[in-house]
Parts: C-alpha cells; sequence; structure tokens
C-alpha cells in the first residue's frame, strides 16, 4: 500500500511527536475512540468522527484536522472527520496560524464574520473544509458517526446528538484561557501538539 505523501513540514510536526508521551490515564479516555474505529475497519465500515465543542472554534477544529491527518498519516481509509458547535461562532484566528506553523496549508476562502477556511496537509488529498457551524449542521453527518466532545461544557450542555452511534469524552483545556496575554502562542502551539500526539496514538494503535 503505497503511502500518502504530506507536506514535509507536517511530516516533520508529526515525526516529532513521542506518544509514549501519553499518560496512562489519558492513554484510558482515549480508548473507547480506539475500540470505535477498530471495530467499523473489521466490519469494514466507513469512519465518520465529528468533533464537537461549545463554539467550534478551537479545540475541536485542531481535533477534526489532526484526526483527519493522522488517518492520513497511517493510511487508515473511509476516514472522514468533522467539526461543530452547541452553537456557532467563527474559527478563531489563532487556530489557523498555529497550524501554518506546524506545516499546514491554509486558504481563507470567504471574509464574513464565520470565515471557510480550506486547510491542506498533503498536496494531492482533499483539503479540510473549515468553518464555525452546530454540530447538526446539514454540512456534518446526520446518523452513522461517532460524536467526540472536545470540551468539558459541551459534554454536559449537551445531552442528546441525535444521530450518533457512539457519543466519546475527550476533552481537553481551552487554550481560549491564554488569550491576550503574552503566553498565547506558546499556549495554542503546545495544545495543538497534545492533540496531535493523542490523534497519533489513536490512528498508529490501527496499523
Amino acid at each position: 500500500m503505497n503511502k500518502i505523501k504530506l507536506f514535509d513540514a507536517v511530516s516533520k510536526t508529526i515525526s516529532s511527536l513521542e506518544i509514549n508521551t501519553v499518560s496512562e490515564d489519558r492513554k484510558a479516555v482515549l480508548e473507547p475512540l480506539i475500540d470505535y474505529l477498530k471495530l467499523k475497519i473489521k466490519s469494514n465500515e466507513s469512519i465518520r468522527l465529528n468533533f464537537i465543542c461549545t463554539h467550534n472554534s478551537r479545540r475541536s477544529h485542531l481535533s477534526q484536522i489532526w484526526a483527519q491527518t493522522m488517518a492520513s498519516y497511517y493510511n487508515i481509509k473511509d476516514v472522514s472527520c468533522y467539526s461543530g458547535g452547541t452553537e456557532a461562532t467563527a474559527m478563531f484566528s489563532k487556530v489557523g496560524e498555529t497550524l501554518v506553523n506546524q506545516g499546514f496549508k491554509i486558504a481563507k476562502l470567504s471574509n464574513e464574520s464565520n470565515p471557510v477556511y480550506s486547510i491542506k496537509f498533503s498536496e494531492n488529498e482533499p483539503a479540510i473544509i473549515a468553518f464555525s457551524k452546530q454540530f447538526s449542521d446539514d454540512f456534518n453527518p446526520a446518523s452513522e458517526f461517532a460524536a467526540i466532545m472536545t470540551c468539558s461544557s459541551a459534554d454536559k450542555g449537551c445531552p442528546m446528538v441525535f444521530g450518533c452511534d457512539k457519543r466519546i469524552a475527550v476533552t481537553y483545556e481551552d487554550p481560549k484561557k491564554s488569550d491576550g496575554t503574552p503566553q498565547q502562542t506558546e499556549t495554542y502551539f503546545n495544545r495543538s501538539l497534545e492533540i496531535a500526539t493523542e490523534m497519533k496514538y489513536v490512528f498508529s494503535s490501527l496499523v
């Protein structure tokens, strides 16, 4: 099976990630997601992951993008990753800036208050289309998907995700707390790497 060629800078970022840094507690959090993916692969079924946070502005986008990238990196076929919120706002600009610094190529496709972005990790793989939306938006799958709750407030405030065949909590600390501080760039960079490392651990468990 031919390995998908990612941008060199993205591959370099992935190569720098040490999955042995994932704690046993976090491995336990990630295990239901790994089990879900293994079941779908064993059943030869399409994999759809919808990463959900309150505003679909930061953590859910980072999770969606890194999960899709790791699926390609490990040649896990028929994986489609999405994101959504309990409300729509906009993808925070620092998320895009952080991903560019980690090797992705991003184009802004629209200029309204909730811009649409094209995010690429490879010359030949489809772009990830990123914009803020509710998790039930028509852009996202309506059934046969896993709802991955990336923030505790969405997990608590969103008791029902209709259509999902599994709901899994994989929560992260909000980098928003650093907004407007000297630590903002470092905080977003590290949160992205944390999510990337855990998605690397998840998808490397499938090969």
